[in-house]
This record gives structure tokens, C-alpha cells and sequence, in this order.
């Protein structure tokens, strides 16, 4: 199977297994050292690459970590590496504020940030310190010198002030923030054949972003499925009074959906809490749910809004069940091997459904739950007519709580009611003690994620201090 992309402004045809890490081929194939390897997690950032994709109003770069990234997802795309930012004379207005603001130190996490800086700099976003400090929240410093990397980052939104929203490239290139040969790439990308990757094989891969952290060394010698591109798989749509979510639309595309905007009015908050940016622009629905952590953060939001999965085999033949049925124990799914996960629904919730998403973790972002919650209820004329909620970390699945559900269902919204459905809760789970905490602790953690959620969304009804 042939690969064929653009790596910086050279195109590559190559044999090489579509299961290597894209980051091995960059240094060990290609000899381009920049990209640096680090945790091989896809959490520090040193490996971050930028991927374009042509799309219909040219090509959308966005940066992924390379770490865990297959080869065979470069398909027909344009891969950027600091190599390929670097200008002819001097340095770029990027890598130029990174030096000023004394944002290198030890250097060896300088070029991911420089790449993600970068990526920054083709969104068709308005500039600002906020944005640009964002696109870099998947690059750790050791050096602990952020104060340094935000005064670059307010250096380049003030630079980018002027910048053309609607076609960024030809503006960036006239202004010396990227090459010349940036501006002839959507023509040599739609050069290439827009043939899809080999579809079937032992191992179904999309986004990579977990498969290549349990099994790196495993990747090479699979025959993979790779249906990270296949469009069918990657929409969020409404259809039939019900949004449909495609089993390869990544965490970004939820952020970015105008359909899941229009439903969920803080999705940006709750969306910056999973991952990070590279993270978010490779991993995918699917893949989180298919992972079946008992603290999958997107699986939370699909089980708080009563979802379904269907399931897809190879003959084309589809089922469909209620997704708080496809865990039958940890990491035990009810799906055949020769079916992939096609695509959620959940119905399109009225605009007195009122929903929240909470997780606790040592730290705020890019980190793993110790305990998460989602929430979807409604509330009429003071009464709770309708109550789900989904909790991560308390059992060996992700789960819903019926009993909870039960008890609250018909009951006076008021701070009693909600302290005694604290209780109810804590008899409910069973978690264990493990590193994220005892049992006691995540028991306690849930009771008042579901606290806060009420705190969240009906501040007005919640008068007791006892809830927090």
C-alpha cells in the first residue's frame, strides 16, 4: 500500500507500513530531528505537527501530536514540521517572539510550542492573547518558564492584528509568517488521488490517540482499518428529530458542530476540560467510547443525553442499542469483531432541557477524571419532570443512575429533595480504591459533582449552603 502526502514542501510517496507513528517517520525515514520525541502519549506536546486537509474553502491546518498519530492518517495531506515554518532569512515572526520573550530555555519543547503557535496563526479565529495561549494548552515546558511562552503568545495576536480571516495564508506568507510554497499546496494536494485508505484489516484505528499509547510497538506489523477519513463516519447532523453523531468526528468537530452549539450553550467550557487541542483534533467519539474507560469524558455526555449506538458489520447490517448497554464489564463491549461503531443519536432535546458536564482531576486540563458526571434535566413549573446522569470512576463501566433518576422524577426541585438524592447516589455506586483515589472519596466526589450541577444550572432554586 502506497502513502502519498506532502511533508513540508516535499510531496512523499512510500511503502512504509501506514502503521508506523507518523513521528517515526518524520526522524527515522525522513531524518527530520526537529520534531522531538518525548512522552510518546501525546500529552507534552514535543512532537506536534501541523495537518492539512483540503477542504472545499482550501486547506484547514490543525496541529496533532505525532506520537500517536499512524502514518497511513497523512494520507493524501499536507504534514508541517518546524522544518517546514523555518524561512529562508532569518527567523519567522513566530519564532522570533518565542526568542525575545526568552520562551526557549532548554529548547527541547520550543519547537512544539513554535508549531503550535503556528497552527494558531492559519485558524481563521480573530487574534487574541486568550486564543493563541489556548492552541498551546497540549505543550508542557519543563523549564516551568510559561510567563515567558504567554508574553510570546501576546506578541503574535498583536502581530496578526490585520490578519485575513477569510484566506489567512496568502496574508501570512506576504507577512513572513510562513513560506512561499505554503501558497501552492491546495493545488498539489488536489493533484493526488482522492483514493480512500484500505478499509479493512485486524486492528480498526482512527484517530490513534489511544491505540498507539497501549500499543506502539504493535502498530507496525498490523494489518490496519483505517477509517479515520471516511466521511460518512465523521458527521454531526440532525436527522428525523434526533442528532446524529458520526463515530469518527473527533472531540474538535463536537466543539466546532453549529448543530451541538445550538444545543449545548457552554460547549466550549465543557469541551476545553477533555484533552487538549492536538488531542481534541485527532481523537475521536467512536474511539473514546469504544476505549470503554469507566471515566471516558466524551461517553459521560452521551450517556447523560440518553443515547444510542449503532453498530455496523461487514455485510452492511446494522443494530442499535441504548449506548448504557454496550458496556457489559471493564473493557468488555457488546459488538461482534466484525463490527465497527457506526454513529450515536440521542433525541433533540427541547429548550427546557438544561445540561451540565463536571469532572475532577489533579489538574484542570489535559488530565484524566478522577471522578466525572453529566447531567440532562428538566424542570416544569418547579418540578423535575425528567432527570438523567451519567457518572465515570465509581464502577468497572461508565454508567446512568436509574435509582437516582427514580427518586428525583416528580419531586419539588428544593435544597432537601437534592440532599437526600445525595444519599441515594452514594448507595448506588461502588467504586473502587485504586492511584485516582479510595472508594469513600469517589463516592463523596460524585455526590457533589451532582451537587454542583444544580448549582450550575439553577442557582435561583439553590438557597442551602449545605451543598457545597
Amino acid at each position: 500500500m502506497i502513502t502519498e502526502f506532502i511533508l513540508n514542501n516535499k510531496t512523499i510517496r512510500t511503502s512504509v507500513s501506514p502503521g508506523m507513528s507518523l513521528l517515526d517517520f518524520i526522524r527515522y525515514d525522513q531524518y527530520l530531528s526537529g520534531t522531538k520525541i518525548g512522552c510518546r502519549e501525546g500529552d507534552c506536546g514535543a512532537c506536534t505537527v501541523l495537518i492539512g486537509e483540503l477542504t472545499e474553502d482550501g486547506v484547514r491546518y490543525k496541529s496533532m501530536t505525532s506520537c500517536v498519530t499512524p502514518l497511513g492518517n497523512a494520507r493524501n495531506k499536507h504534514v508541517v514540521t518546524v522544518e517546514g515554518v523555518n524561512m529562508e532569512n532569518g527567523l519567522s515572526p513566530v519564532q522570533q517572539a518565542m526568542v525575545d520573550n526568552g520562551g526557549t530555555q532548554c529548547g527541547f519543547c520550543t519547537v512544539g510550542f513554535v508549531v503550535s503557535f503556528t497552527g494558531y496563526c492559519l485558524t481563521a479565529e480573530k487574534p487574541s492573547v486568550e486564543g493563541a495561549i489556548s492552541a498551546i494548552d497540549g505543550n508542557i515546558c519543563r523549564c516551568t518558564g510559561y510567563k515567558s511562552i504567554e508574553r510570546a503568545a501576546a506578541d503574535i495576536s498583536t502581530m496578526l492584528e490585520g490578519k485575513d480571516l477569510s484566506n489567512p495564508v496568502p496574508w501570512l506568507v506576504d507577512a513572513g509568517f510562513l513560506p512561499d510554497y505554503f501558497t501552492g499546496i491546495p493545488e498539489r494536494l488536489q493533484e493526488m488521488k482522492p483514493d480512500r485508505p484500505k478499509t479493512s484489516g485486524n486492528v480498526i484505528v482512527s484517530g490513534g490517540t489511544d491505540l498507539y499509547v497501549q500499543r506502539h510497538d504493535d502498530m507496525l506489523e498490523e494489518e490496519l482499518a483505517l477509517i479515520f477519513d471516511r466521511q460518512e463516519l465523521n458527521r454531526i447532523h440532525m436527522k428525523d428529530g434526533n442528532v446524529i453523531i458520526g463515530a469518527s468526528a473527533t472531540a474538535t468537530d463536537m466543539m466546532e458542530s453549529e448543530v451541538l452549539q445550538g444545543i449545548f450553550p457552554k460547549l466550549y467550557e465543557h469541551m476545553k476540560l477533555i484533552s487538549s487541542t492536538p488531542i481534541r483534533n485527532m481523537g475521536t467519539v467512536g474511539g473514546n467510547i469504544v476505549n470503554a474507560s469507566p471515566i471516558g469524558d466524551i461517553t459521560a455526555w452521551l450517556l447523560a443525553m440518553g443515547s444510542r449506538v449503532t453498530l455496523r458489520d461487514d455485510a452492511g447490517k446494522e443494530r442499535s442499542m441504548p449506548l448504557h448497554e454496550f458496556y457489559l464489564d471493564y473493557k468488555v463491549l457488546n459488538k461482534r469483531d466484525d463490527e465497527i461503531v457506526h454513529e450515536f443519536s440521542f433525541p433533540i432535546p427541547d429548550k427546557n432541557l438544561k445540561f451540565n458536564f463536571e469532572k475532577v482531576c489533579k489538574r484542570t486540563y489535559l488530565d484524566i477524571a478522577s471522578v466525572n458526571s453529566a447531567i440532562q434535566v428538566k424542570v416544569e413549573d418547579g418540578v423535575i419532570t425528567r432527570f438523567c446522569m451519567s457518572a465515570g470512576g465509581v464502577g468497572p463501566t461508565p454508567r446512568i443512575l436509574p435509582e437516582t433518576a427514580a427518586f428525583l422524577k416528580g419531586k419539588q426541585l428544593s435544597p432537601e429533595i437534592l440532599l437526600q438524592a445525595g444519599s441515594v447516589i452514594k448507595n448506588e455506586i461502588s467504586p473502587i480504591s485504586d492511584v485516582r483515589g479510595s472508594a469513600e472519596y469517589k463516592k463523596m466526589l460524585l455526590k457533589q459533582l451532582f451537587f454542583a450541577h444544580f448549582v450550575e444550572l439553577y442557582p435561583e432554586c439553590i438557597q442551602s449552603t449545605e451543598l457545597v
